[in-house]
């Protein structure tokens, strides 16, 4: 071995050595952080969720599971007076949320995927969601049974969200714990808005103009 291996070789022993060293310290550091702000068994967080929701400019609700059915069929009967056009609903939606629906409400599957221009000219989009964040008034969505992907919830201009009670998280580490790091996700708090341009607040440039939740509880 020549005389520059050695040296090389010894620098990267010492390197190694002092790797070990930092990891072990960085190990050993304490962590006393606070995961928590708001104490679930203490506090209503299903009406501090609403809360913040709402102050995004959401239309938030909070309504029995029992009559659930029935004021999904309410929103989507006023958003269709209102709209015409069909009532997008996503692969595995449970059957039982839209019983009360008349007649009169075209429902459109997304299986096979809608073309974007078929999806623009829904009324509407209604879906579940994976978790929701009480603290930040948001909600997430994986993607999963019932919500579809994400263009489905992106290109129309109305959004009914149903947030079951037991689904919001008082915290992010708590909502980021309940999910699958794998899936996807898609944040939203509030309906899509932007004040880019002169500070002017536009809603409905990136996503629905109109997001309206129902918290079943």
């Amino acid at each position: 071995m020549s005389s520059k291996d050695q040296i090389l070789a010894r620098i990267r022993a010492a390197n190694r050595a002092a790797d070990r060293d930092a990891d072990a310290a960085y190990a050993a550091l304490p962590r006393r952080y606070l995961r928590a702000h708001h104490d679930a068994a203490a506090h209503d967080i299903a009406a501090l969720f609403a809360e913040r929701a709402a102050d995004y400019r959401a239309v938030v609700e909070r309504v029995p599971e029992s009559g659930l059915a029935a004021d999904v069929a309410r929103v989507l009967t006023a958003r269709v007076a209102a709209v015409s056009g069909p009532i997008l609903v996503p692969d595995g939606l449970p059957a039982g949320w839209l019983a009360d629906v008349a007649e009169k409400i075209t429902l459109a599957r997304d299986e096979p995927a809608l073309p974007a221009a078929e999806l623009d000219r829904a009324a509407g989009v209604l879906t579940g969601c994976a978790v929701a964040i009480a603290e930040t008034g948001t909600i997430i969505m994986d993607h999963g049974p019932g919500q579809g992907r994400r263009a489905l919830t992106l290109v129309p201009d109305f959004h009914l969200v149903v947030v079951q009670a037991a689904q919001v998280a008082a915290d992010l580490p708590v909502a980021f714990g309940r999910l699958d790091p794998a899936r996807p996700h898609t944040l939203i708090s509030g309906p899509s808005a932007t004040s880019d341009i002169e500070l002017i607040r536009v809603e409905g440039v990136h996503g629905p103009r109109t997001l309206h939740i129902l918290i079943a509880d």
